[in-house]
């Protein structure tokens, strides 16, 4: 072969090589673009162009969907929401603060934020509840059947929806009730923040009956070695540590006996519950605006996934 020859041979291989390279090149081009119309780059002709085909339909989902919701929210029952606010008062006995000399709290202070939780927590408690609905018939008010085997579940579930207790910004505390009968609503947010105080004292009461019943057999114990002492003609010393130690058990004694007879409110009662002229639920603009959103949302959605299946199967 002749040097002329091998130049040509060479120079078409080379030719070749180049274009296969090319090529190569390019499908990887076209690659990379595609994967990066498909992941990151926004077309917004694309979108114009999905919307101009589709807003019919979509329109007529938005109106239909609009009706339908309007529809909706006057088949809810309506409910009024009473509210009661009130400031718990300071936990500490209010024995203490009276018969005490060095007492350092007036019985008249607000609670802190440890005397708030101590309140939402009786407010929430099962006794609370049991009362309420004793008081008001709840179960029937809620048209819950007597002979229902989870009718208690039932009424504690309802219960709960629409009696709440919560914390106000100021360490305050807010009981709402919600009801179809502005007044029964009111009735029950008035007869929670009452009956808070009952359940106060009782659990103070029985507390302290407890306390005054060991101390009043210490002071019989105490009464009675003194005397058994005194009549064997012992050592004054020792009655007279005798009788400041049963000073001392007498005016402990003393305390739990003013906690046993007492009738003290354990809240300040800052605004009382009154029947509702306008209904807190539901927000027909609410339902109807978030009805039509989200299904039209869904109409966009299924209607882009139609489209992407279908340009998917004509490239095939």
């Amino acid at each position: 072969m002749t040097p002329s020859q091998e130049n040509r041979t060479s120079g078409s291989n080379r030719s070749q090589d180049n274009h296969t390279q090319g090529n190569s090149r390019n499908r990887n081009r076209r690659r990379n673009a595609n994967r990066r119309s498909f992941g990151n780059d926004y077309d917004r002709g694309a979108t114009v162009a999905f919307f101009r085909r589709w807003w019919k339909v979509l329109l007529v989902v938005f109106v239909v969907a609009a009706a339908v919701s309007v529809a909706a929210s006057f088949c809810v029952t309506p409910r009024y929401k009473s509210s009661v606010i009130l400031f718990p008062t300071n936990s500490n006995r209010l024995s203490k603060a009276i018969t005490a000399n060095r007492y350092s709290l007036d019985y008249m202070d607000y609670g802190i934020e440890r005397d708030c939780e101590y309140t939402i927590q009786i407010l929430l408690s099962q006794s609370m509840e049991d009362a309420v609905c004793k008081r008001f018939n709840l179960m029937e008010h809620y048209g819950i059947s007597p002979d229902d085997p989870h009718k208690l579940f039932k009424l504690h579930e309802a219960y709960r929806s629409y009696v709440s207790v919560k914390r106000t910004e100021y360490l305050g505390v807010e009981v709402g009730v919600l009801d179809v009968d502005p007044q029964y609503a009111s009735d029950i947010a008035n007869f929670i923040a009452a009956n808070y105080d009952t359940l106060c004292h009782q659990i103070h009461r029985d507390r302290a009956a407890d306390a005054f019943r060991i101390m009043d057999g210490v002071c019989a114990e105490l009464e009675s070695e003194i005397d058994s002492i005194s009549a064997k003609g012992g050592n004054g010393e020792l009655v007279s540590m005798k009788r400041q130690e049963l000073a001392a058990m007498q005016t402990l004694r003393a305390e739990r006996k003013v906690d046993l007879g007492e009738n003290a409110s354990y809240k300040f009662w800052l605004d009382q519950a009154s029947p509702s002229d306008k209904k807190a639920y539901p927000k027909r603009a609410v339902i109807v605006l978030l009805g039509s959103l989200g299904t039209l949302l869904m109409c966009i959605l299924v209607l882009l996934v139609a489209d992407r299946c279908r340009k998917q199967e004509g490239r095939r």
